[in-house]
């Protein structure tokens, strides 16, 4: 499959409401979130819902791995993981080797997997597909996301969701209202000798009169918003390269997910009022040589993600975010002849978090009761969404969801 720059996909994808997708017509810059963090904090005990789409369609059988299972191992001779490759999670199930932090929470009761996610009548283009599973409208296209319409629901404010890319995903993109999007660049100031005497003007002096503490508090305010949100600094151009991958990209996605995640982090703690966030990590596509590129591919998720859930934990405003982590479809059961899998249906859905009830939910699709070659799906990704919406962002599923209002029982302490 020819490379698809994120652009192109978001194009192709058929989300085009409200102009949302025009590049820089809904793009705020770290000035206009940390004002709004003044004016308007986001309460510390409202939960906020960060969204992590994984382009190309990750393969779940090698993630959440059913290694012991004689029908996996047949399947994919060459791809397999044996059982004492995986990270043991019980019920003959094994995460992939590259995602220890992950078992980390697994074993904290704080990671929750919900099996066999998909939709009816599988699409396995990658523009259909993600289309679907942003927009929540299975059976037919609609020119809105699903946080989008939530944004339509509750209000016109485009920062109660932000998106840390250059342009907008379809997800946010609603039919009267559209999200912000935050370009993946850090604040940097002056460094060097310019950098300390720069410091130093932010440093109290006895005697001053007003004005001048308070233009010495600005410098100090200054400082600690770099030291928060600095730390993408210098990446955005890393990201761009993220087009140019070759190698597992055909759909889309940035790379650099530690640094969208470091951004999201500092804005949660700031008090920024965004109820939703959305990041991405590309590169899933793994039709040939898949083994060693997934597990790159989920080294770097893990290691992105570990981090950032350790770093909400210590405040309270982070106790309260909730990570959902999704990839548009899983991969066929059968290796392909080029060492890696075909597009295929279900797959997991990862939920992280203070708030998540740790554990599996749905049933683990069968090896052996197969629809053409691929897996049955289990559960409707609908469920998962109306669950955050109802316990995550407070809001009536039907209404967005288009009446879809079954929720997954059980898994979010609420």
């Amino acid at each position: 499959m020819a490379n698809l720059t994120r652009r192109r996909f978001l194009t192709l994808s058929g989300v085009t409401a409200a102009g949302a997708l025009a590049a820089g017509a809904t793009q705020v810059n770290w000035s206009d979130l940390m004002a709004a963090a003044v004016d308007d904090p986001l309460p510390s005990d409202q939960s906020v819902l960060v969204v992590i789409t994984l382009y190309g369609g990750n393969d779940g059988l090698n993630t959440v791995v059913p290694a012991a299972d004689p029908a996996y191992q047949k399947a994919r001779p060459e791809l397999a993981y044996e059982p004492d490759q995986v990270l043991d999670l019980g019920d003959g199930l094994g995460l992939n080797p590259g995602m220890k932090g992950l078992k980390g929470f697994w074993d904290d009761k704080r990671l929750a997997i919900v099996r066999g996610v998909g939709y009816p009548e599988p699409d396995r283009s990658h523009f259909r597909s993600m289309a679907i599973w942003q927009t929540a409208s299975p059976k037919s296209p609609v020119p809105s996301g699903w946080l989008g319409r939530w944004l339509d629901a509750t209000g016109a404010d485009p920062l109660r969701a932000v998106s840390v890319e250059p342009t907008l995903p379809p997800l946010l993109a609603g039919e009267t209202t559209a999200a912000a999007s935050l370009p993946l660049r850090g604040l940097a100031l002056p460094s060097g000798a310019v950098g300390t005497a720069y410091a130093a003007l932010g440093k109290p002096s006895p005697g001053e009169g007003p004005w001048q503490a308070r233009a010495a508090k600005s410098v100090q305010d200054l400082q600690d918003a770099a030291r928060v949100l600095g730390k993408a600094s210098g990446r955005e151009r890393e990201d761009e390269d993220d087009e140019e991958r070759t190698k597992g990209a055909s759909a889309g996605g940035a790379s650099q997910l530690g640094a969208q995640l470091d951004l999201i982090a500092g804005l949660i703690e700031a008090g920024v009022p965004t109820r939703a966030y959305s990041a991405s990590l590309g590169g899933f596509d793994t039709h040939a040589d898949e083994r060693g590129t997934q597990q790159r591919l989920l080294t770097e998720l893990d290691g992105a993600l570990t981090p950032f859930v350790q770093r909400l934990q210590k405040s309270d405003r982070g106790k309260n975010a909730v990570v959902l982590v999704y990839s548009e479809f899983g991969r066929r059961v059968q290796a392909n002849g080029s060492d890696g899998t075909d597009h295929g249906t279900a797959g997991p859905v990862f939920l992280l978090g203070e708030k998540v009830a740790g554990g599996f939910y749905g049933a683990q699709p069968s090896l052996t009761d197969l629809s053409n070659g691929d897996l049955r799906s289990t559960t409707d990704f609908r469920d998962v969404y109306a669950t955050v919406l109802q316990h995550v962002l407070g809001a009536d599923p039907g209404k967005v969801l288009a009446g879809h209002t079954t929720t997954i029982d059980g898994l979010l302490r609420v």
